[in-house]
């Protein structure tokens, strides 16, 4: 059914959101499982989570200049796995699970499949993205029409600073990056940016117009292909529960995911109405690269028996805001850091907090 009001399109930038967030944790488990962090195969998985986040805040933007509001605080908007791929048809499951040529094959591929050539747009239940978004793209131009869509665009509370983005090794800059949404042009081009960085159009590989960039399909398809090869992967559990790690392990994993739930919460920050938001992406920066990754990595090292290891279970954590998260993660990490020496080198970067 077509995108008939305002309210609905919001409703349905919604779900762009949750869509490019659910992707993340696996393509990072699959990453973070490859033994060799410098090799191609994981630089091409950590190209593409850098730019599914860059079209979560693409969307959050979006969705700001139509009079919406992300929701990162809120717990729902957390994916769990396994869990299938929201409005995917067919039903598309989608695991916490170490890197395979099938994995990227069967599963990452599939995510990002290109729509087939003049495939119609798929408003409510999409065979591929690229259809989702031609619909909300259909949606912006005729509803733009009849509304005062962007009559207030509340540019200080996007995220949309060019400066906040820089391409990742495998992208490039003029595939597209952060921008200020402020009427139907600028809101189409996001969704081109989105579009073409993952899927591409048609048949077409790169994503940038010097070709300098493969969409995301084609960088998992160097990977499925063994173009890319992924050497040695650790033998990682499948959708690992804190509950199912050894009790020495736990806290590590209620740290991690912690801190994987402060990058939620700093995205909430980051769409306040402020005019600074330099310190937020500081803060970003700061928990994604320094912390998480390097607390993520460890609990692969850590075994569980069975000849497996544990891995980050991307659960839920929830946080007391009636006092600071950051705190409550020193304490997390205060027990962690004296029982797992290894975790040492985290310390300074939790003091930045």
């Amino acid at each position: 059914m077509p995108i008939r009001t305002p309210d609905e399109l919001r409703e349905h930038l919604a779900l762009a959101m949750q869509v490019e967030l659910t992707t993340v944790p696996p393509y990072l488990y699959a990453m973070y499982s490859i033994e060799d962090q410098t090799s191609e195969a994981a630089r091409l998985i950590k190209s593409v989570v850098a730019e599914e986040m860059l079209h979560a805040a693409l969307v959050a933007n979006l969705l700001v200049a139509v009079g919406g509001r992300p929701a990162f605080r809120d717990q729902g908007l957390v994916p769990t796995y396994p869990g299938p791929l929201p409005h995917h048809v067919p039903p598309l499951m989608v695991n916490l699970a170490p890197a395979s040529r099938q994995l990227c094959r069967e599963v990452f591929m599939v995510i990002e499949q290109p729509e087939a050539p003049g495939a119609p747009p798929e408003e409510d239940q999409f065979e591929t993205l690229g259809q989702f978004y031609y619909a909300l793209e259909l949606a912006l131009e005729r509803l733009s029409d009849r509304f005062d869509l962007f009559g207030d665009v509340q540019a200080d509370r996007q995220f949309s600073d060019p400066a906040f983005y820089q391409p990742v090794e495998f992208d490039a800059e003029d595939s597209g990056g952060l921008m200020l949404i402020r009427d139907l042009e600028t809101a189409c081009a996001a969704i081109e940016v989105v579009v073409h960085q993952g899927e591409g159009v048609s048949d077409e590989r790169y994503a940038d117009p010097s070709h300098q960039e493969l969409t995301h399909y084609y960088k998992f398809e160097q990977i499925a292909d063994g173009v890319s090869p992924l050497g040695e992967v650790r033998p990682t559990m499948v959708n690992p529960t804190t509950a199912d790690l050894p009790e020495s392990v736990q806290p590590v994993s209620n740290l991690v995911n912690a801190l994987y739930r402060y990058l939620y919460v700093t995205l909430d920050d980051l769409y306040q109405p402020i005019a600074d938001k330099g310190p937020l992406v500081d803060r970003l920066y700061l928990l994604m690269s320094r912390l998480f990754g390097p607390a993520a990595r460890y609990l692969m090292e850590r075994p569980v028996g069975d000849g497996l290891v544990a891995g980050p279970t991307f659960e839920v954590y929830s946080f007391d805001f009636d006092s600071s998260p950051a705190d409550q993660i020193k304490v997390l990490a205060e027990r962690v850091l004296a029982e797992h020496p290894g975790l040492a080198a985290l310390a300074p970067a939790l003091e930045q907090l």
